[in-house]
């Protein structure tokens, strides 16, 4: 699973939160995948620091209109690198199912 790309525009909302967690929870320490969605998914990445908090790295790989590209590492113990969510709710206008 590591350094894989999951490209979760084409999933429905509800489907793409459950992949992501999904291919998470199948890395080693210090492996990593990528994912791309249609928008930035601070809903995403607000569900892992409530869910897996101190174990994951959260880089913004490409952020362009329509193409948002995240990189998510499995951190070792102390060295989760994962900023904070800006703002309120995913960005997507949608309900709690969106990415």
């Amino acid at each position: 699973m590591n350094n894989a790309l999951h490209d979760l525009r084409p999933l429905a909302p509800a489907q793409r939160h459950q992949l992501a967690f999904q291919c998470f929870d199948a890395l080693a320490e210090g492996e990593a995948f990528e994912l791309v969605n249609d928008h930035e998914p601070r809903g995403l990445l607000m569900q892992f620091h409530a869910y897996r908090p101190q174990t994951f790295g959260w880089q913004v790989v490409q952020a362009d209109p329509g193409y948002w590209r995240i990189r998510i590492s499995r951190a070792a113990p102390g060295e989760a690198t994962a900023p904070m969510p800006q703002g309120g709710g995913c960005g997507c206008g949608g309900g709690g199912g969106c990415s």
